[in-house]
């Protein structure tokens, strides 16, 4: 396979990677150490999914909620670095309760007014999961007090307050009503929200309706090619991968062909597999070897 070249600052020593693709290469390194190789203003997008502030810990490591912010800041600061003036960061982020209450921790917000101070919040997205687990049990199924967790946090930050980013590349289809609408036409006039529409507003086909800021996927590949060859290879993967419509969405969104997309948090790599069916060129790192090695199953020709 074609190996691409790792851009680099001239002090900074070579890192080998675990494997390569034609588009990208995938490190078992710690994260900081992966963007210290990058030069300042190269990268087009990270997207990731770091380690939840959770009180239970998990396989794949996590840090009390109290502790998150201050972990996070190296990293912020790096990926800040990293990206070119137009590029943007994106980021998956999970909840967390606080321990025997049914009461919700903070932390994300805590996390997203650090982050306001050196990046821009270009707009915020929700991940809704209706297949979800009714969670948090105690106090869901048991008590009967709360309603289930079926929505995560997405951030679309920005390095200026004008990211590169195009929204017909995500474009839906039509609704039947909407298309209903293309043929027949639109009357205006005044709605009673007292906006003024005009009759012309609708009588344009765009190719797709814009999409919202709420992205539905049901997270429940079970029997997905990676679980399968993990399993046949007697390797673990990952607990906690994202469905690769999440990544993928930002990827066209806010990206071209031949641009670089980086995860730092790499886990199963679903956002390098998603960047080199797209044609972007892509970094990801990870420091459990076992999950790397398993990654490369989704990418088997």
């Amino acid at each position: 396979m074609a190996k691409l070249r790792i851009y680099r600052e001239p002090q900074t020593p070579a890192l080998a990677p675990a494997y390569t693709t034609p588009l990208g290469q995938a490190f078992c390194v710690d994260a900081l150490e992966m963007l210290a190789a990058l030069p300042a203003d190269s990268v087009s997008l990270v997207v990731t999914s770091p380690p939840f502030a959770l009180k239970r810990k998990k396989n794949y490591g996590n840090v009390a909620p109290e502790d998150y912010g201050a972990w996070f800041q190296p990293f912020a600061d790096a990926i800040h670095r990293v990206l070119k003036p137009n590029g943007s960061f994106v980021i998956e982020l999970g909840g967390s309760w606080n321990p025997g209450v049914p009461t919700r921790s903070l932390y994300q917000y805590e996390l997203i007014l650090r982050l306001g101070k050196t990046f821009h919040l270009a707009q915020d997205f929700y991940w809704y999961n209706p297949a979800r687990l009714p969670t948090p049990a105690e106090w869901v199924t048991v008590r009967r007090t709360r309603v289930k967790d079926a929505v995560s946090l997405v951030w679309w930050l920005s390095k200026s307050e004008n990211p590169a980013a195009d929204n017909r590349k995500v474009l839906k289809p039509y609704s039947k009503s909407m298309q209903q609408l293309l043929k027949v036409g639109y009357k205006g006039g005044k709605r009673p929200s007292e906006h003024v529409i005009s009759t012309t507003a609708f009588s344009k086909d765009n190719g797709g309706a814009i999409p919202p800021n709420l992205i539905e996927v049901s997270n429940t590949r079970s029997n997905e090619g990676y679980l399968t060859a993990c399993k046949a290879a007697n390797i673990a993967p990952h607990p906690a991968r994202f469905p690769a419509e999440l990544p993928e969405f930002f990827i066209k969104f806010l990206t071209e062909p031949g641009d670089l997309v980086v995860d730092p948090f790499g886990g199963s790599n679903v956002t390098g597999a998603m960047a080199e069916s797209h044609g972007r060129r892509w970094m990801t790192s990870e420091l459990c070897e076992e999950y790397v090695t398993g990654s490369r199953f989704r990418f088997a020709s």
